[in-house]
């Protein structure tokens, strides 16, 4: 199994051009919205706490990233449940506005589709296809990338940026 750094190497060879990594920062967490958005499929309740789709794949992935990086892991993880508390606010204010639940799931489409465009805005712009079209994993590792550069910003995780950036080249203005 690769480690975190070949992880981030091989998506940061796909994004070395700064207007797509731009992009990634609105893009990326859209898609991570959506994607909780498409998968609140509401299962019940235990102990009063409501049980979906995605809070089972917010757990599968947690668990994925923890073990890559237990520290990036629990900035993923802190987003990841922001995004599902928004999600079911979003959900029961539909429900108690008294319309199909239908036009959820199309509000969750919307925002998917907005965020696969600014992706492939910033994937013009860099002249390469996006990560995943060769590797899916670049689906899970796309979310960590950005939470590491937008990290980086803060003067967090400068070690690993450096040896990445070594790794995959230097960065097109």
């Amino acid at each position: 199994m690769k480690t975190l750094e070949q992880h981030l190497v091989n998506y940061a060879l796909y994004h070395r051009d700064k207007r797509n990594i731009a992009t990634h920062f609105v893009g990326v967490p859209l898609i991570v919205f959506a994607v909780v958005w498409m998968t609140f499929w509401p299962l019940g309740s235990v102990f009063q706490t409501q049980l979906s789709l995605s809070g089972g794949l917010i757990l599968l992935t947690s668990m994925y990233y923890l073990y890559l990086s237990p520290t990036l892991g629990s900035w993923m993880i802190a987003f990841l449940l922001i995004c599902q508390g928004a999600v079911t606010l979003a959900f029961d204010a539909v429900a108690h506005a008294g319309l199909d639940v239908v036009w959820f799931y199309v509000m969750g489409l919307g925002l998917f589709v907005i965020g696969w465009v600014i992706q492939f805005i910033g994937h013009y712009y860099e002249g390469k296809k996006p990560a995943f079209a060769d590797d899916l994993m670049g689906l899970l590792i796309g979310p960590l990338f950005v939470m590491m550069e937008l990290l980086n910003k803060v003067g967090c995780f400068k070690t690993l940026e450096q040896s990445v950036n070594n790794q995959a080249g230097p960065y097109r203005p």
